[in-house]
């Protein structure tokens, strides 16, 4: 879907995958977690396969149900495989073992961030992960953005566009004047339903985005592609 071309005035990020590198920020965590609900080394590994994970590299494969899902999403891609847990338990173990996950930014953050905003650019983040746990792997980032966003903030979770929407109303912009930045297809989706340009980054697991405007190798590349095409 091709949209025309407008100024940028606002940028919406994605979270894992874009601000942060998704494979060195969630592999080492899934891995840990995915062995401690484990009863044994086989029950890790169907635990593993029922989320698209290879435990031996801690790699996802790209179609995996976490890489753009809400936690809901992760729970019930494990639920069959964990007869014990109710879905609302496993929901809950994800959300706070989250908290525990050290970030790996994808491009040092505070140089590109106060660019982007030093250029007069209002900025936000809409995730499909807890707003919680987003809120604490910001932390020293957070005031760069007006608006935070996560899947139980009360605006909906991506592909639906009611999130972005959400943050270009906040962020006082109306939508084709916003461009979501993402590294999944849940973020291009979003954008074209939500009437807003569509960016796409390759430090999530996905090698392809088709339906995004340009894909760059990382938000580092940012500023160059505003220069270039706005």
């Amino acid at each position: 879907m091709a949209m025309e071309a407008s100024m940028v005035k606002a940028v919406i990020f994605d979270k894992d995958g874009t601000l942060f590198d998704f494979t060195a920020t969630w592999g080492p965590w899934t891995a840990d977690l995915l062995r401690d609900l484990a009863d044994d080394a086989a029950h890790a590994d169907r635990l593993a396969r029922a989320v698209g994970f290879d435990l031996s590299t801690c790699r996802f494969d790209p179609a995996s149900p976490v890489i753009a899902g809400t936690p809901g999403d992760s729970a019930r891609a494990l639920e069959a495989a964990l007869p014990g847990m109710t879905l609302d338990a496993i929901v809950r173990i994800l959300i706070e073992r989250s908290r525990d996950v050290v970030p790996a930014p994808a491009v040092p953050l505070a140089p590109l961030l106060s660019e982007l905003t030093d250029r007069g650019l209002a900025l936000a983040v809409v995730t499909n992960d807890a707003e919680g746990p987003a809120l604490e792997q910001l932390d020293g980032h957070a005031h760069h953005f007006a608006f935070i966003a996560g899947c139980d903030s009360g605006h909906g979770a991506k592909p639906d566009p009611d999130p972005l929407l959400a943050a270009a109303r906040a962020l006082g912009h109306a939508a084709e004047d916003c461009i979501m930045v993402g590294d999944s297809l849940h973020d291009i989706r979003a954008a074209h339903a939500a009437g807003m340009r569509a960016l796409g980054v390759l430090t999530g697991p996905a090698t392809e985005l088709p339906g995004a405007e340009a894909v760059l190798p990382d938000i580092g590349h940012l500023p160059r592609w505003l220069d270039a095409t706005t």
